[in-house]
């Protein structure tokens, strides 16, 4: 049995753009798409702190090291610049992978200028970062 189970997840990501006039997506930081293996147009789930919204779409690029996280298209809807979000993507994994142990998503906890940090709010460094894509 395949279980679906969380895949990438980007913590308290900071909306920095919103933009209606767009097709649709949300962009994110290609940097940050990588430590968490995010691809681009793979499906994703966004869950909005601010005020509670969830809406599913897809990643999109933004230049890397830009840290902009945005709101396009009917997403731009959803929330607003300053909202901090969860970006999540989920795969299949085989049951026994799950059951022993082996399986670990990639999570990203990211500051109020999408910084990636540690758990105690400190900024991680490239080689903490590198180890993410290992």
């Amino acid at each position: 049995m395949r279980m679906e189970m969380l895949k990438s997840k980007l913590f308290r990501a900071a909306v920095t753009d919103a933009n209606v006039d767009y097709e649709g997506s949300l962009g994110i930081d290609s940097a940050l798409m990588e430590a968490v293996g995010l691809y681009p147009y793979e499906k994703i789930l966004v869950a909005d702190l601010s005020n509670g919204e969830r809406f599913e779409t897809y990643a999109m690029e933004e230049p890397a090291g830009s840290r902009r996280i945005v709101l396009n298209g009917g997403s731009a809807l959803k929330g607003k610049v300053g909202d901090r979000v969860i970006i999540m993507s989920f795969a299949y994994i085989e049951e026994n992978v799950v059951r022993d142990g082996r399986y670990v998503p990639r999570i990203l906890r990211l500051n109020e200028r999408n910084m990636p940090v540690d758990d105690d709010g400190r900024k991680l460094s490239s080689q903490q970062l590198a180890s993410m894509n290992q």
